[in-house]
């Protein structure tokens, strides 16, 4: 394999550029050129494509974002559109793909390699949803900035003597939540993939107060439904002031963190060695701190699951 591509795509998530730049530059030590996708597979279909050279991805291993930009793409999704890529990458004898993105991301990825094209998924969301791997790049970046986010919140919420419900990103997946409540100490989190009692909620705040505790956090994940919402089932079950904050999109900006560096280079660079050793179809990824790869098609098949031990332990430590 001579040739090879890179796009991103679906959601951009801190950490993408620095996967960018390992694949460039494993690809170009192994004698390998590397043509940059713009905008995801939309860019594919209409040929938004350019040769990448080892400058082309020099100081971008600390920026957010990717840029090779991204977006999503309705026409790709049919068998046109589809074929419509794969033509636009045998046009510049293009041999193997890599798409860093979610599971949206991962289908254009299978399908391209149930056409026969040679198709590598690196996983890229703050979401943390994909199954086949502990962590995805930018989970760990969105989940500081989570973190730094209720630390601030935190302050005010006590001078104020309120209740603050916090609203953070993850779509169906209550990863981002759990993990920033738990680190923040929050009194109650909330997350798709557990049920949730609001008697025990609202008994957990009136205990707190009955101690004297002049602030509570409440963490909710957006798969489980407004923050607002919840903010006014709780006034009327409590009878006191709260404040919500949603924090979206801040959630996936910023310069990754040097874990999402390391994990974006270790898992570009494995995905360029597994093109190069003939593999299409799989996903990277990292369990345990061991590279691993699994079949898209599983990946896809597989519900995802947060750690609910830890969930329990969250519940254990908000007494």
């Amino acid at each position: 394999m001579k040739r090879i591509g890179v796009l991103t795509s679906g959601g951009d998530s801190p950490g993408m550029n620095a996967a960018i730049r390992a694949v460039v530059r494993k690809a170009i030590y192994h004698n390998m050129e590397v043509f940059g996708i713009s905008y995801g597979y939309h860019g594919l279909m209409n040929g938004e494509i350019r040769k990448l050279e080892i400058g082309s991805v020099g100081d971008i291993i600390h920026r957010g974002g990717t840029i090779l930009y991204t977006a999503r793409s309705e026409e790709f999704k049919t068998l046109a559109g589809q074929e419509k890529a794969i033509a636009q990458l045998k046009r510049l004898g293009i041999e193997g793909l890599v798409v860093i993105g979610g599971d949206g991301s991962y289908r254009g990825a299978e399908k391209l390699t149930s056409h026969g094209f040679p198709t590598i998924g690196v996983p890229g969301t703050i979401d943390n949803d994909i199954p086949g791997t502990d962590f995805t790049i930018g989970f760990d970046t969105a989940l500081n900035t989570v973190i730094d986010a209720i630390d601030k919140i935190r302050d005010t919420a006590t001078s104020h003597e309120r209740t603050c419900v916090i609203e953070v990103m993850g779509r169906h997946a209550g990863d981002l939540a759990l993990w920033s409540g738990l680190a923040d100490g929050a009194e109650t989190i909330m997350i798709p993939e557990a049920d949730y009692d609001m008697e025990q909620i609202v008994t957990r705040l009136k205990r707190g107060e009955e101690r004297g505790k002049k602030h509570s956090i409440i963490v909710v994940a957006e798969g489980v439904g407004s923050g607002y919402d919840m903010a006014e089932r709780l006034k009327k079950e409590t009878n006191t002031e709260i404040r919500v904050t949603v924090l979206g999109h801040v959630q996936r900006g910023g310069s990754p963190t040097g874990a999402d560096r390391v994990l974006a280079s270790r898992l570009g660079a494995k995905a360029v060695d597994l093109l190069l050793d003939g593999v299409a179809g799989v996903a990277v990824g990292i369990e345990r701190n061991e590279l691993v790869h699994h079949p898209i098609a599983d990946v896809l098949n597989k519900p995802h699951c947060p750690n609910l031990q830890m969930y329990q332990l969250s519940q254990e430590l908000s007494i």
